[in-house]
Protein backbone atom coordinates (compact mmCIF):
# COMPACT_ATOMS: atom_id res chain seq x y z
CA UNK A 1 0.00 0.00 0.00
CA UNK A 2 2.81 2.43 0.86
CA UNK A 3 4.37 1.96 -2.56
CA UNK A 4 1.09 2.70 -4.32
CA UNK A 5 0.52 5.79 -2.20
CA UNK A 6 4.01 7.06 -3.06
CA UNK A 7 3.29 6.56 -6.77
CA UNK A 8 -0.07 8.31 -6.48
CA UNK A 9 1.39 11.26 -4.59
CA UNK A 10 4.41 11.53 -6.89
CA UNK A 11 2.44 11.45 -10.14
CA UNK A 12 -0.36 13.63 -8.76
CA UNK A 13 2.23 16.23 -7.77
CA UNK A 14 3.78 16.13 -11.22
CA UNK A 15 0.43 16.57 -12.93
CA UNK A 16 -0.33 19.46 -10.59
CA UNK A 17 2.86 21.34 -11.41
CA UNK A 18 1.19 23.58 -13.96
CA UNK A 19 -1.73 24.17 -11.60
CA UNK A 20 0.66 24.89 -8.74
CA UNK A 21 2.20 27.56 -10.96
CA UNK A 22 -0.85 28.78 -12.86
CA UNK A 23 -3.48 28.79 -10.12
CA UNK A 24 -1.62 31.13 -7.74
CA UNK A 25 -0.73 33.39 -10.67
CA UNK A 26 -4.31 33.33 -11.91
CA UNK A 27 -5.57 34.24 -8.46
CA UNK A 28 -3.06 37.07 -8.18
CA UNK A 29 -4.21 38.35 -11.57
CA UNK A 30 -7.90 38.27 -10.68
CA UNK A 31 -7.85 41.77 -9.16
CA UNK A 32 -6.47 42.95 -12.52
CA UNK A 33 -8.88 40.99 -14.71
CA UNK A 34 -11.97 41.79 -12.64
CA UNK A 35 -11.23 45.50 -13.05
CA UNK A 36 -10.94 45.22 -16.84
CA UNK A 37 -13.75 42.72 -17.40
CA UNK A 38 -17.36 43.29 -16.43
CA UNK A 39 -19.11 40.39 -14.74
CA UNK A 40 -21.02 39.97 -18.03
CA UNK A 41 -17.74 39.66 -19.98
CA UNK A 42 -16.48 37.14 -17.46
CA UNK A 43 -19.72 35.18 -17.60
CA UNK A 44 -19.58 35.04 -21.40
CA UNK A 45 -15.96 33.83 -21.46
CA UNK A 46 -16.58 31.17 -18.83
CA UNK A 47 -19.75 29.92 -20.50
CA UNK A 48 -17.90 29.46 -23.78
CA UNK A 49 -14.94 27.90 -21.97
CA UNK A 50 -17.21 25.31 -20.36
CA UNK A 51 -18.95 24.72 -23.70
CA UNK A 52 -15.60 24.02 -25.38
CA UNK A 53 -14.69 21.39 -22.77
CA UNK A 54 -18.13 19.79 -23.05
CA UNK A 55 -17.90 19.65 -26.85
CA UNK A 56 -14.38 18.20 -26.68
CA UNK A 57 -15.69 15.24 -24.68
CA UNK A 58 -18.00 14.40 -27.57
CA UNK A 59 -15.37 15.08 -30.23
CA UNK A 60 -12.81 12.80 -28.53
CA UNK A 61 -15.22 9.83 -28.75
CA UNK A 62 -13.73 8.30 -25.60
CA UNK A 63 -10.40 7.65 -27.37
CA UNK A 64 -8.30 9.09 -24.53
CA UNK A 65 -10.03 7.06 -21.82
CA UNK A 66 -9.75 3.86 -23.87
CA UNK A 67 -6.11 4.56 -24.70
CA UNK A 68 -5.26 4.77 -20.97
CA UNK A 69 -7.17 1.54 -20.28
CA UNK A 70 -5.59 -0.55 -23.06
CA UNK A 71 -2.06 0.86 -23.01
CA UNK A 72 -1.10 -1.63 -20.29
CA UNK A 73 -2.40 -4.62 -22.25
CA UNK A 74 -0.08 -4.12 -25.23
CA UNK A 75 2.58 -6.78 -25.63
CA UNK A 76 5.58 -4.52 -26.28
CA UNK A 77 6.75 -0.97 -26.97
CA UNK A 78 6.04 -1.25 -30.71
CA UNK A 79 2.43 -2.21 -30.07
CA UNK A 80 2.05 0.69 -27.64
CA UNK A 81 3.47 3.10 -30.20
CA UNK A 82 1.03 1.76 -32.79
CA UNK A 83 -1.85 2.30 -30.38
CA UNK A 84 -0.73 5.87 -29.69
CA UNK A 85 -0.26 6.57 -33.41
CA UNK A 86 -3.70 5.29 -34.42
CA UNK A 87 -5.37 7.20 -31.61
CA UNK A 88 -3.62 10.48 -32.39
CA UNK A 89 -4.22 10.43 -36.15
CA UNK A 90 -7.85 9.43 -35.79
CA UNK A 91 -8.59 12.17 -33.28
CA UNK A 92 -6.72 14.76 -35.38
CA UNK A 93 -8.96 14.03 -38.37
CA UNK A 94 -12.20 14.02 -36.38
CA UNK A 95 -11.43 17.20 -34.43
CA UNK A 96 -10.32 19.10 -37.56
CA UNK A 97 -13.51 18.25 -39.46
CA UNK A 98 -15.74 19.22 -36.53
CA UNK A 99 -13.95 22.51 -35.84
CA UNK A 100 -14.05 23.55 -39.49
CA UNK A 101 -17.81 23.02 -39.32
CA UNK A 102 -18.03 25.23 -36.22
CA UNK A 103 -16.07 27.99 -37.98
CA UNK A 104 -18.41 27.92 -40.98
CA UNK A 105 -21.54 28.03 -38.79
CA UNK A 106 -20.20 30.52 -36.23
CA UNK A 107 -23.03 33.06 -36.58
CA UNK A 108 -25.99 30.75 -35.82
CA UNK A 109 -24.00 29.03 -33.04
CA UNK A 110 -23.39 32.44 -31.45
CA UNK A 111 -27.11 33.21 -31.44
CA UNK A 112 -27.87 29.81 -29.92
CA UNK A 113 -25.24 29.88 -27.17
CA UNK A 114 -24.92 33.58 -26.37
CA UNK A 115 -28.23 35.09 -27.54
CA UNK A 116 -26.13 37.52 -29.62
CA UNK A 117 -24.44 37.77 -33.02
CA UNK A 118 -20.71 37.43 -32.30
CA UNK A 119 -19.23 34.88 -34.74
CA UNK A 120 -15.69 36.06 -33.97
CA UNK A 121 -15.71 34.72 -30.42
CA UNK A 122 -17.21 31.43 -31.64
CA UNK A 123 -14.30 31.02 -34.07
CA UNK A 124 -11.93 31.53 -31.15
CA UNK A 125 -13.84 28.83 -29.29
CA UNK A 126 -13.41 26.52 -32.31
CA UNK A 127 -9.64 26.92 -32.01
CA UNK A 128 -9.95 26.03 -28.34
CA UNK A 129 -12.02 22.95 -29.15
CA UNK A 130 -9.42 21.69 -31.62
CA UNK A 131 -6.48 22.36 -29.31
CA UNK A 132 -8.08 21.02 -26.14
CA UNK A 133 -9.36 17.80 -27.78
CA UNK A 134 -5.94 16.86 -29.13
CA UNK A 135 -3.98 18.13 -26.12
CA UNK A 136 -5.87 15.82 -23.77
CA UNK A 137 -4.72 12.76 -25.71
CA UNK A 138 -1.16 14.08 -26.01
CA UNK A 139 -1.03 14.49 -22.23
CA UNK A 140 -2.53 11.02 -21.74
CA UNK A 141 0.41 9.49 -23.63
CA UNK A 142 2.79 11.01 -21.10
CA UNK A 143 0.65 10.00 -18.12
CA UNK A 144 0.41 6.31 -18.97
CA UNK A 145 4.20 6.10 -19.17
CA UNK A 146 4.53 8.30 -16.05
CA UNK A 147 6.89 10.65 -17.88
CA UNK A 148 6.30 13.31 -15.28
CA UNK A 149 9.21 15.60 -16.14
CA UNK A 150 8.27 16.33 -19.79
CA UNK A 151 4.63 16.56 -18.71
CA UNK A 152 5.59 19.27 -16.23
CA UNK A 153 7.75 21.11 -18.78
CA UNK A 154 4.97 21.27 -21.36
CA UNK A 155 2.40 22.25 -18.74
CA UNK A 156 4.55 25.08 -17.35
CA UNK A 157 5.28 26.26 -20.89
CA UNK A 158 1.55 26.53 -21.48
CA UNK A 159 1.24 28.75 -18.42
CA UNK A 160 4.25 30.86 -19.42
CA UNK A 161 2.69 31.64 -22.79
CA UNK A 162 -0.90 32.06 -21.61
CA UNK A 163 -0.44 34.65 -18.87
CA UNK A 164 1.50 37.40 -20.70
CA UNK A 165 -0.56 36.91 -23.86
CA UNK A 166 -3.84 37.16 -21.95
CA UNK A 167 -2.71 40.24 -20.00
CA UNK A 168 -1.77 41.97 -23.25
CA UNK A 169 -5.10 41.12 -24.90
CA UNK A 170 -7.36 41.91 -21.94
CA UNK A 171 -5.60 44.78 -20.17
CA UNK A 172 -3.73 46.62 -22.93
CA UNK A 173 -5.84 45.84 -26.01
CA UNK A 174 -9.17 45.76 -24.16
CA UNK A 175 -10.40 42.70 -26.06
CA UNK A 176 -12.64 41.59 -23.20
CA UNK A 177 -14.01 38.05 -23.28
CA UNK A 178 -12.44 37.36 -26.70
CA UNK A 179 -8.99 38.25 -25.40
CA UNK A 180 -9.40 36.06 -22.32
CA UNK A 181 -10.33 33.05 -24.46
CA UNK A 182 -7.80 33.59 -27.26
CA UNK A 183 -4.91 33.95 -24.82
CA UNK A 184 -5.67 30.52 -23.37
CA UNK A 185 -6.40 28.71 -26.62
CA UNK A 186 -3.50 30.13 -28.64
CA UNK A 187 -1.05 29.04 -25.92
CA UNK A 188 -2.54 25.52 -25.84
CA UNK A 189 -2.21 25.28 -29.63
CA UNK A 190 1.48 26.21 -29.51
CA UNK A 191 2.17 23.64 -26.77
CA UNK A 192 0.24 20.92 -28.62
CA UNK A 193 2.28 21.46 -31.78
CA UNK A 194 5.48 21.34 -29.72
CA UNK A 195 4.41 18.02 -28.14
CA UNK A 196 3.69 16.51 -31.55
CA UNK A 197 7.08 17.66 -32.86
CA UNK A 198 8.81 16.20 -29.80
CA UNK A 199 7.16 12.81 -30.39
CA UNK A 200 7.30 12.96 -34.18
CA UNK A 201 9.20 9.68 -34.56
CA UNK A 202 6.60 7.75 -32.54
CA UNK A 203 3.64 9.40 -34.27
CA UNK A 204 4.84 9.22 -37.87
CA UNK A 205 2.21 7.45 -39.94
CA UNK A 206 2.93 3.81 -40.77
CA UNK A 207 0.87 0.89 -41.97
CA UNK A 208 -0.85 -0.72 -39.02
CA UNK A 209 -3.69 -2.88 -37.87
CA UNK A 210 -6.93 -0.87 -37.53
CA UNK A 211 -8.35 -3.45 -35.11
CA UNK A 212 -6.64 -1.59 -32.27
CA UNK A 213 -8.67 1.49 -33.13
CA UNK A 214 -11.88 -0.54 -33.23
CA UNK A 215 -11.07 -1.86 -29.76
CA UNK A 216 -10.57 1.66 -28.48
CA UNK A 217 -13.88 2.80 -29.92
CA UNK A 218 -15.74 -0.19 -28.47
CA UNK A 219 -14.45 0.76 -25.03
CA UNK A 220 -14.47 4.52 -25.44
CA UNK A 221 -17.77 5.29 -27.17
CA UNK A 222 -19.91 4.04 -24.26
CA UNK A 223 -18.03 6.40 -21.95
CA UNK A 224 -18.93 9.49 -24.00
CA UNK A 225 -22.58 9.87 -22.89
CA UNK A 226 -21.54 9.40 -19.28
CA UNK A 227 -18.58 11.78 -19.43
CA UNK A 228 -20.60 14.36 -21.35
CA UNK A 229 -23.45 14.10 -18.85
CA UNK A 230 -21.03 14.48 -15.95
CA UNK A 231 -19.39 17.57 -17.38
CA UNK A 232 -22.76 18.95 -18.45
CA UNK A 233 -23.25 19.71 -14.75
CA UNK A 234 -20.49 22.33 -15.06
CA UNK A 235 -22.10 23.77 -18.19
CA UNK A 236 -25.77 23.72 -17.28
CA UNK A 237 -25.30 25.75 -14.11
CA UNK A 238 -23.57 28.56 -16.02
CA UNK A 239 -26.06 28.38 -18.90
CA UNK A 240 -29.00 28.37 -16.45
CA UNK A 241 -27.70 31.52 -14.79
CA UNK A 242 -26.63 33.12 -18.09
CA UNK A 243 -30.05 32.72 -19.72
CA UNK A 244 -32.00 33.27 -16.49
CA UNK A 245 -33.05 36.30 -14.50
CA UNK A 246 -29.52 37.27 -13.44
CA UNK A 247 -28.14 37.09 -16.98
CA UNK A 248 -24.48 37.11 -17.90
CA UNK A 249 -23.58 39.07 -14.75
CA UNK A 250 -24.92 36.32 -12.49
CA UNK A 251 -23.05 33.71 -14.52
CA UNK A 252 -19.93 35.84 -14.11
CA UNK A 253 -20.21 35.86 -10.30
CA UNK A 254 -20.70 32.10 -10.27
CA UNK A 255 -17.77 31.64 -12.65
CA UNK A 256 -15.57 33.67 -10.34
CA UNK A 257 -16.50 31.29 -7.50
CA UNK A 258 -15.33 28.44 -9.74
CA UNK A 259 -12.08 30.29 -10.44
CA UNK A 260 -11.50 30.92 -6.74
CA UNK A 261 -11.91 27.18 -6.17
CA UNK A 262 -8.71 26.79 -8.17
CA UNK A 263 -6.83 25.04 -5.38
CA UNK A 264 -9.51 22.37 -5.10
CA UNK A 265 -9.73 22.01 -8.88
CA UNK A 266 -5.94 21.57 -9.12
CA UNK A 267 -6.04 18.92 -6.41
CA UNK A 268 -8.86 17.01 -8.08
CA UNK A 269 -7.30 17.22 -11.55
CA UNK A 270 -4.00 15.92 -10.25
CA UNK A 271 -5.86 12.98 -8.71
CA UNK A 272 -7.97 12.50 -11.85
CA UNK A 273 -4.86 12.24 -14.05
CA UNK A 274 -2.78 10.10 -11.68
CA UNK A 275 -5.49 7.77 -10.42
CA UNK A 276 -6.54 5.72 -13.53
CA UNK A 277 -3.00 4.60 -14.48
CA UNK A 278 -2.40 3.50 -10.89
CA UNK A 279 -5.84 1.92 -10.46
CA UNK A 280 -5.56 -0.15 -13.64
CA UNK A 281 -1.91 -1.13 -13.13
CA UNK A 282 -2.66 -3.20 -9.98
CA UNK A 283 -3.10 -6.76 -11.23
CA UNK A 284 -4.44 -8.49 -8.13
CA UNK A 285 -8.15 -7.71 -7.56
CA UNK A 286 -8.04 -8.06 -3.78
CA UNK A 287 -5.06 -5.75 -3.55
CA UNK A 288 -6.80 -3.29 -5.85
CA UNK A 289 -9.97 -3.33 -3.73
CA UNK A 290 -7.97 -2.50 -0.59
CA UNK A 291 -6.18 0.29 -2.44
CA UNK A 292 -9.44 1.79 -3.71
CA UNK A 293 -10.94 1.84 -0.23
CA UNK A 294 -7.88 3.41 1.41
CA UNK A 295 -7.43 6.03 -1.30
CA UNK A 296 -11.10 7.00 -1.03
CA UNK A 297 -10.80 7.62 2.70
CA UNK A 298 -7.70 9.78 2.49
CA UNK A 299 -8.95 11.62 -0.56
CA UNK A 300 -11.98 12.61 1.54
CA UNK A 301 -9.68 13.75 4.37
CA UNK A 302 -7.58 16.00 2.13
CA UNK A 303 -10.36 17.49 0.00
CA UNK A 304 -12.66 17.83 3.01
CA UNK A 305 -10.14 20.12 4.69
CA UNK A 306 -9.99 22.28 1.55
CA UNK A 307 -13.80 22.58 1.46
CA UNK A 308 -13.94 23.44 5.17
CA UNK A 309 -11.37 26.19 4.66
CA UNK A 310 -13.58 27.85 2.02
CA UNK A 311 -16.69 27.51 4.17
CA UNK A 312 -14.94 29.41 6.96
CA UNK A 313 -12.74 31.80 4.98
CA UNK A 314 -14.52 32.24 1.64
CA UNK A 315 -15.53 35.85 2.32
CA UNK A 316 -11.93 36.89 2.91
CA UNK A 317 -10.75 35.05 -0.21
CA UNK A 318 -13.18 36.98 -2.42
CA UNK A 319 -12.40 40.33 -0.77
CA UNK A 320 -8.69 39.76 -1.27
CA UNK A 321 -8.72 38.56 -4.86
CA UNK A 322 -11.58 40.27 -6.69
CA UNK A 323 -12.96 43.71 -7.38
CA UNK A 324 -15.75 44.84 -5.00
CA UNK A 325 -18.40 44.32 -7.68
CA UNK A 326 -17.70 40.57 -7.53
CA UNK A 327 -17.99 40.21 -3.74
CA UNK A 328 -21.24 38.22 -3.79
CA UNK A 329 -19.38 35.33 -5.43
CA UNK A 330 -18.51 34.10 -1.91
CA UNK A 331 -22.02 32.66 -1.57
CA UNK A 332 -21.34 29.93 -4.13
CA UNK A 333 -17.67 29.34 -3.32
CA UNK A 334 -17.86 26.50 -0.74
CA UNK A 335 -20.58 24.67 -2.66
CA UNK A 336 -18.61 24.75 -5.90
CA UNK A 337 -15.54 23.44 -4.05
CA UNK A 338 -17.61 20.64 -2.52
CA UNK A 339 -18.92 19.74 -5.97
CA UNK A 340 -15.38 19.41 -7.34
CA UNK A 341 -14.34 17.29 -4.36
CA UNK A 342 -17.26 14.94 -4.99
CA UNK A 343 -16.28 14.78 -8.67
CA UNK A 344 -12.97 13.25 -7.59
CA UNK A 345 -14.81 10.59 -5.58
CA UNK A 346 -16.89 9.86 -8.66
CA UNK A 347 -13.63 9.10 -10.52
CA UNK A 348 -12.96 6.30 -8.02
CA UNK A 349 -16.29 4.74 -8.99
CA UNK A 350 -15.51 5.22 -12.69
CA UNK A 351 -12.23 3.32 -12.21
CA UNK A 352 -14.16 0.47 -10.60
CA UNK A 353 -16.47 0.28 -13.62
CA UNK A 354 -13.48 0.51 -15.96
CA UNK A 355 -11.68 -2.30 -14.14
CA UNK A 356 -14.75 -4.49 -14.57
CA UNK A 357 -14.95 -3.34 -18.25
CA UNK A 358 -18.56 -2.22 -17.84
CA UNK A 359 -18.30 1.43 -18.81
CA UNK A 360 -21.93 1.32 -19.93
CA UNK A 361 -22.87 1.55 -16.24
CA UNK A 362 -21.46 5.08 -16.10
CA UNK A 363 -24.19 6.57 -18.27
CA UNK A 364 -27.22 5.72 -16.09
CA UNK A 365 -25.40 7.21 -13.10
CA UNK A 366 -24.49 10.35 -15.03
CA UNK A 367 -28.04 10.66 -16.37
CA UNK A 368 -29.46 10.45 -12.85
CA UNK A 369 -27.01 13.15 -11.74
CA UNK A 370 -27.95 15.35 -14.67
CA UNK A 371 -31.64 15.01 -13.86
CA UNK A 372 -30.99 15.82 -10.22
CA UNK A 373 -28.95 18.86 -11.27
CA UNK A 374 -31.74 20.29 -13.44
CA UNK A 375 -34.34 19.67 -10.74
CA UNK A 376 -32.23 21.29 -8.05
CA UNK A 377 -31.43 24.26 -10.28
CA UNK A 378 -35.13 24.81 -10.89
CA UNK A 379 -35.87 24.61 -7.16
CA UNK A 380 -32.92 26.48 -5.68
CA UNK A 381 -31.63 29.18 -8.05
CA UNK A 382 -34.76 31.31 -7.66
CA UNK A 383 -34.62 31.67 -3.86
CA UNK A 384 -30.85 31.24 -3.36
CA UNK A 385 -29.25 32.64 -6.53
CA UNK A 386 -25.72 31.49 -7.31
CA UNK A 387 -25.54 29.59 -4.01
CA UNK A 388 -28.47 27.50 -5.24
CA UNK A 389 -26.51 26.66 -8.39
CA UNK A 390 -23.58 25.52 -6.25
CA UNK A 391 -25.79 23.35 -4.07
CA UNK A 392 -27.33 21.82 -7.19
CA UNK A 393 -23.84 20.93 -8.47
CA UNK A 394 -22.83 19.21 -5.24
CA UNK A 395 -26.16 17.40 -4.94
CA UNK A 396 -25.95 16.03 -8.45
CA UNK A 397 -22.49 14.54 -7.83
CA UNK A 398 -23.78 12.86 -4.69
CA UNK A 399 -26.54 11.25 -6.72
CA UNK A 400 -24.07 10.04 -9.37
CA UNK A 401 -21.73 8.53 -6.80
CA UNK A 402 -24.60 6.68 -5.10
CA UNK A 403 -26.05 5.33 -8.35
CA UNK A 404 -22.72 4.17 -9.79
CA UNK A 405 -21.80 2.49 -6.50
CA UNK A 406 -25.13 0.65 -6.56
CA UNK A 407 -24.62 -0.47 -10.18
CA UNK A 408 -21.03 -1.70 -9.71
CA UNK A 409 -20.98 -3.02 -6.14
CA UNK A 410 -21.41 -6.66 -7.22
CA UNK A 411 -19.13 -6.47 -10.27
CA UNK A 412 -16.06 -5.45 -8.32
CA UNK A 413 -16.51 -5.44 -4.55
CA UNK A 414 -14.74 -2.69 -2.62
CA UNK A 415 -15.22 -2.53 1.14
CA UNK A 416 -15.23 1.20 1.61
CA UNK A 417 -14.44 2.41 5.12
CA UNK A 418 -17.91 3.76 5.80
CA UNK A 419 -17.36 4.43 9.50
CA UNK A 420 -14.23 6.48 8.88
CA UNK A 421 -15.88 8.34 6.02
CA UNK A 422 -18.76 9.23 8.36
CA UNK A 423 -16.26 10.56 10.90
CA UNK A 424 -14.66 12.77 8.23
CA UNK A 425 -18.04 14.12 7.13
CA UNK A 426 -19.19 14.71 10.69
CA UNK A 427 -16.05 16.45 11.94
CA UNK A 428 -15.51 18.61 8.86
CA UNK A 429 -19.16 19.43 8.33
CA UNK A 430 -19.95 20.04 11.99
CA UNK A 431 -17.03 22.32 12.79
CA UNK A 432 -17.05 24.30 9.53
CA UNK A 433 -20.81 24.90 9.49
CA UNK A 434 -20.92 25.77 13.19
CA UNK A 435 -18.01 28.17 12.75
CA UNK A 436 -19.62 29.80 9.72
CA UNK A 437 -22.90 30.36 11.58
CA UNK A 438 -21.52 31.44 14.95
CA UNK A 439 -18.30 33.36 14.24
CA UNK A 440 -17.99 36.97 12.99
CA UNK A 441 -18.11 37.47 9.22
CA UNK A 442 -15.66 40.38 9.01
CA UNK A 443 -12.72 42.02 10.75
CA UNK A 444 -9.54 40.70 12.32
CA UNK A 445 -11.39 38.91 15.11
CA UNK A 446 -13.59 37.10 12.61
CA UNK A 447 -10.60 36.03 10.53
CA UNK A 448 -8.55 34.84 13.53
CA UNK A 449 -11.43 32.93 15.10
CA UNK A 450 -12.25 31.17 11.83
CA UNK A 451 -8.62 30.16 11.26
CA UNK A 452 -8.63 28.74 14.80
CA UNK A 453 -11.79 26.76 14.00
CA UNK A 454 -10.16 25.39 10.86
CA UNK A 455 -7.02 24.31 12.73
CA UNK A 456 -9.21 22.57 15.29
CA UNK A 457 -10.35 20.04 12.67
CA UNK A 458 -7.12 17.96 12.42
CA UNK A 459 -6.77 18.11 16.20
CA UNK A 460 -10.21 16.55 16.61
CA UNK A 461 -9.34 13.81 14.10
CA UNK A 462 -6.25 12.96 16.11
CA UNK A 463 -8.21 12.95 19.36
CA UNK A 464 -10.72 10.44 17.99
CA UNK A 465 -7.77 8.30 16.79
CA UNK A 466 -8.76 8.51 13.18
CA UNK A 467 -5.22 7.84 11.92
CA UNK A 468 -4.27 4.19 12.23
CA UNK A 469 -0.76 3.23 13.41
CA UNK A 470 0.19 1.67 10.07
CA UNK A 471 -0.97 4.81 8.24
CA UNK A 472 1.02 7.01 10.57
CA UNK A 473 4.09 4.88 9.78
CA UNK A 474 3.50 5.31 6.04
CA UNK A 475 3.19 9.08 6.39
CA UNK A 476 6.32 9.28 8.53
CA UNK A 477 8.19 7.33 5.87
CA UNK A 478 6.93 9.66 3.15
CA UNK A 479 7.97 12.68 5.21
CA UNK A 480 11.46 11.26 5.72
CA UNK A 481 11.73 10.57 1.98
CA UNK A 482 10.68 14.13 1.10
CA UNK A 483 13.13 15.64 3.59
CA UNK A 484 15.93 13.49 2.20
CA UNK A 485 15.22 14.60 -1.36
CA UNK A 486 15.09 18.23 -0.33
CA UNK A 487 18.40 17.87 1.52
CA UNK A 488 20.30 16.38 -1.46
CA UNK A 489 20.83 19.65 -3.41
CA UNK A 490 21.96 21.41 -0.24
CA UNK A 491 24.36 18.59 0.52
CA UNK A 492 25.69 18.73 -3.02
Amino acid sequence: MAGYLRRLLRTSAAYQVSDLVSKPLALLLLPLYTRHLTSSDYGTAELLGATVIFASIVVRLGIGEAFVRYHYEQRDAAARDQLARNSTLFLLVVSTVVCLGVVMEAAPISKLVLDSNDPGIIRIAALGLWAFSNLELAQARLRVEERTFPYAIFAISNVAITIPLTIWLVVFRGDGASGLLFGNYAASTVVLLAMWFWERDRLRARAGDASGLRTLLRFGLPTVPADASVFALNLIDRAWLFHGKGGAASAGLYSLAVKLSGGMIALVRGFQYAWPPLAYSVKDDREAARLYAGVTTWYAVITGFAVASLVLLGRWVVRLLAAPSYYEAYRALPWVALGWALYGLFQVMVAIAGRAKVTTRNFPAALCGLGANILLLALLVGPLGIAGAGIALAGSYLVMIAVLWFLTRKLFAVRFEWQRLAIVAGVYGGLSVAGNLLLPTSGAVGLASRIAALLLIPIVLLLVRFVRPEEAAVFRGLAVSVRARLARPAAG
